[in-house]
């Protein structure tokens, strides 16, 4: 279970820097859901973390498609027209097949292969927050 407060080196920006975030609940319509809300946000300006789960199918073709993310609002100096607030989003999605699993192996080297290719780089054992890894520069660049 998800801890009410976000406050020890959970979530971190781009600098490395921990970002405290406070539980919300779940998000509303979604009751296999939480949602997050950065400490000291401006109210304009929100910022959430969230997660949710749905199940799919019965029996050995059961599935769990979980999804986590991000939703950060912003405006001003990150844009080109500062009067429009615009939002960036960021998700994971894992679909395990729970229904037909011995073991949670293969979607532990799965989530680990995700987590590498966006937060490393070659031999570099370091997980990079700023974006540099790999896979990551996929997605902030554009290049493939």
């Amino acid at each position: 279970m998800l801890p009410t407060q976000l406050n020890t080196n959970e979530v971190k920006n781009a600098a490395g820097t921990e970002v405290e975030f406070v539980r919300l609940g779940p998000i509303e319509g979604r009751p296999l859901s939480v949602e997050f809300s950065k400490s000291g946000e401006l109210p304009a300006y929100p910022i959430r973390l969230f997660a949710s789960h749905e199940f799919i199918g019965e029996g050995r073709s059961r599935r769990r498609r979980t999804v986590t993310g991000v939703n950060y609002t912003v405006s001003g100096a990150h844009l080109v027209d500062a009067t429009i607030a615009t939002i960036q989003k960021s998700y994971t999605v894992t679909d395990t097949p729970i229904g037909n699993l011995a073991s949670m192996a293969a979607p532990q080297d799965a989530m680990a292969f995700l987590i590498s290719m966006l937060a490393s780089r070659g031999v570099d054992a370091t997980i990079k927050y700023d974006g540099t890894g790999c896979f990551a520069e996929v997605h902030l660049g554009g290049n493939l």
